[in-house]
């Protein structure tokens, strides 16, 4: 009947230490798959940030392309309509002096 007793409680206690370190083992787990999350995390936060950035500069770059070929394209209009009054002043000057 000792014996017994005896067994039981060793068969426990061996269970008992093999739950623990089962628990213990479910817990590493647990912290090391939150640490990967919080590390992919800062990852993503960072790769974020950086587009974020290049997004920005991409559409500084733009802006300025789209301003100089607004002013390039005033600058020929300007142009043509300085070549315009130019035509038609020679036009009636030739009027001018043919009427003479």
């Amino acid at each position: 009947m000792k014996r017994s007793k005896f067994a039981v409680l060793a068969l426990a206690s061996v269970l008992f230490v093999s739950c623990d370190k089962q628990k213990a083992a479910i817990e590493d787990n647990k912290e090391a798959t939150k640490n990967a999350i919080d590390e992919r995390k800062e990852e993503v936060n960072a790769d974020a940030k950086r587009a974020i950035k290049n997004t920005d500069m991409n559409a500084t770059i733009d802006k300025a392309r789209i301003e100089a070929n607004k002013d390039t394209a005033q600058a020929q209009l300007d142009a043509d309509k300085k070549a315009a009054d130019a035509e038609a002043k020679a036009a009636k000057a030739r009027i001018d002096a043919e009427n003479k």
